[in-house]
């Protein structure tokens, strides 16, 4: 029995092919399908066989899946026109030709497993805080470009961990686009649909109304920027609490700036920027805002992130150095750290250096007047004040 075997190209069209019995096949079954005794993964009779070098991953649908036939061509459809490098790219396709045949997607491989993984800590490794802000990033560029980068709109309707794939540089890739939908076009504010997702990440105002609009990807988004710095479900039941919240659960340590109180654990075991953890929990409450349009754009999200994490990275430090010919030389730096103001007075600990003399504070605390003293010609100094803005 053959298979009915799309390879996308570059193009909107596709290219046919069929897959025989008698092809070979180097593939990854994410759906763990068995393997049979020659070590290849032997699909629906045939083995698929793909001209490119690379591993790559087959989707295929449980057999309790509700994909309809429509939803499964819906996403070869929009996929093939969409690339990004948040995106997890499509390869191809396979569909028996029955009503009711066998189908499969064929995408690239990412190596790290889903998001999920790292949360609920099956994958073994803790990310770091670095690693959870650049995944945000990345994933939200994906989710950005599926709303801004294409006409019409994308909407995901599925945005949940399971769904953002880690690759070998713990950049994120959104993945399972069986749920997309095309957004409202020209003035529209939504689409109506049909609720569909995922419980926990659904939007309220999606559920409530049927309206469905971008924002809607944000609300799910929020509530996984809250599970990247706590590690947490988004639904959990306690002994107090049935079907517990993480929105209801973290919102009150957030908007009180008690970060810690939420965080992760394993975050603590290393040095961790809790002001940028602090930063990712109140953008994920603003993401889940109650009206949609209070909500920001997935464009703003992953600015406002890349934003604060440069900050992070790059701590503001000023320095100041000078120079002038003379037989006296200079050198004068400082940072905030050792930086404090008493009624107004500014006091520095510094360090200076004069030919063979050499000096430093040791504490806080200013020299006396006969110490030493230092002719600085007042016009060495101008620009600097401009130097350090």
């Amino acid at each position: 029995m053959g298979i009915n075997a799309r390879l996308l190209g570059d193009e909107d069209k596709v290219k046919m092919a069929i897959i025989t019995s008698s092809s070979s096949a180097t593939t990854t079954d994410h759906n763990n399908s068995n393997n049979n005794h020659d070590g290849k993964k032997h699909l629906w009779g045939g083995i698929g066989t793909f001209d490119v070098q690379a591993t790559l991953a087959i989707k295929r649908p449980h057999n309790h899946s509700c994909q309809t036939v429509e939803e499964f061509r819906n996403e070869v459809r929009l996929l093939s026109k969409v690339k990004h490098r948040n995106l997890v790219g499509l390869v191809g396709y396979c569909e028996e030709p029955e009503p009711k045949g066998s189908k499969m997607l064929i995408y690239e491989y990412v190596p790290n497993g889903s998001l999920l993984e790292f949360i609920t800590g099956k994958s073994g490794i803790s990310l770091s805080w670095k690693q959870r802000a650049n995944i945000a990033i990345g994933a939200a560029k994906g989710i950005a470009h599926l709303h801004e980068g294409t006409k019409p709109s994308i909407i995901h309707r599925d945005i949940k961990p399971s769904n953002i794939l880690v690759g070998d540089d713990f950049e994120a890739k959104v993945s399972d686009f069986g749920l997309v939908k095309s957004g409202p076009t020209d003035d529209q504010s939504h689409v109506s649909s049909l609720v569909k997702g995922t419980p926990g990440y659904l939007d309220p105002a999606y559920c409530s109304s049927f309206h469905l609009s971008t924002f809607s990807d944000v609300f799910s988004f929020g509530v996984i920027l809250l599970q990247l710095i706590s590690a947490r479900p988004a639904i959990e039941s306690t002994k107090m609490h049935s079907n517990y919240h993480i929105i209801d659960w973290a919102r009150s340590s957030l908007e009180s700036g008690k970060v810690e109180d939420i965080i992760d654990v394993n975050l603590l075991s290393e040095p961790c920027n809790m002001k940028m953890m602090l930063m990712m929990g109140r953008l994920g409450l603003r993401c889940v805002a109650h009206v949609p349009k209070q909500r920001p754009t997935m464009t703003q999200v992953w600015q406002e992130l890349e934003k604060a994490l440069y900050k992070a990275e790059n701590p503001m430090k000023k320095q100041l150095s000078f120079s002038w010919n003379s037989r006296k030389s200079m050198d004068y730096e400082y940072s905030h750290s050792s930086f404090v103001s008493i009624n107004e007075i500014g006091f520095q600990r510094f360090h200076v250096e004069m030919e063979s003399l050499s000096f430093q504070s040791t504490v806080l605390r200013c020299l006396e007047d006969n110490s030493i003293s230092i002719d600085i010609d007042k016009n060495t100094f101008e620009g600097i004040y401009e130097e350090q803005k």
